[in-house]
């Protein structure tokens, strides 16, 4: 099994317009999930999903990392006790900047449950980052 998911993006916008993408907790809840969340280390965020026929799904962690353009939280999903780790480092292009995204830790689950989990964060993250990629089209399209 794999043990870490990584995603890499490279946009046509300023590295600190994806900054505050991933890091504002109104543009966070805009794109990706309801989020209390600041770039702060030590702060303890929360993420909230819409509800859905299971409920509402809630993540938490601690952020561990908040300097330019690298984001590092933990990430526990509800009624799990299984810590893992997501990142996010930006490099500047020029005239565009290249995302980058791993979630390491998965295999922190038990188990088949550590597969299913992988497969699950793995097709979030594409989710993810097409929705960042829609909202970063909507933002330049308004300016």
């Amino acid at each position: 099994m794999n043990r870490t998911i990584t995603k890499e993006k490279v946009f046509n916008h300023s590295i600190d317009q994806i900054w505050n993408a991933i890091t504002k907790a109104e543009e966070i809840s805009t794109w990706f999930i309801q989020a209390d969340f600041k770039a702060e280390k030590g702060y303890n965020y929360t993420f909230t999903s819409e509800p859905n026929e299971k409920g509402c799904t809630t993540i938490s962690g601690t952020v561990k990392e908040a300097s330019p353009y690298t984001l590092v939280y933990t990430w526990v999903v509800a009624d799990t006790k299984v810590e893992t780790t997501v990142t996010w480092s930006l490099e500047d292009l020029g005239n565009s900047t290249k995302l980058q995204l791993t979630h390491s830790g998965i295999e922190n689950y038990a188990g088949e449950t550590a597969i299913a989990m992988f497969e699950s964060f793995n097709g979030g993250w594409d989710n993810c980052i097409n929705g960042l990629t829609d909202y970063l089209k909507q933002v330049l399209n308004a300016r």
